[in-house]
């Protein structure tokens, strides 16, 4: 069955860094896009980064633009996210996700808590 599993969420002070895991299993992973979202307590869940299936091509939220970098490695069926210059409203559930044939996939979230 298809997982996703993140990981490498944690507590961060303002302007530092952190970078997120996840490792996906049951599916061809490099024959598909992959998506970080986030969602903060009381908010809707939202995208934040996109990654295509060989890796070519990113786009991001524009309130990340600059400071996340997603990107992959199919060899070993992970996607990144690479946080840098933290904010404290980039606090949030962190999810992967991977549409497989018109049918969302979700990770169960990893946390990232951005305060000094």
């Amino acid at each position: 069955q298809v997982q996703l599993v993140e990981s490498g969420g944690g507590l961060v002070q303002p302007g530092g860094s952190l970078r997120l895991s996840c490792a996906a299993s049951g599916f061809t992973f490099n024959n598909y896009a992959m998506r970080w979202y986030r969602q903060a307590p009381g908010q809707e869940r939202d995208l934040v980064a996109t990654i295509t299936s060989a890796g070519g091509s990113t786009n991001y939220a524009d309130s990340v633009k600059g400071r996340f970098t997603i990107s992959r490695d199919n060899a070993k069926n992970t996607v990144y996210l690479q946080m840098n210059m933290l904010k404290p409203e980039d606090t949030a559930v962190y999810y992967c996700h991977a549409n497989l044939k018109w049918v969302d996939y979700w990770g169960q979230g990893t946390q990232v808590t951005v305060s000094s």
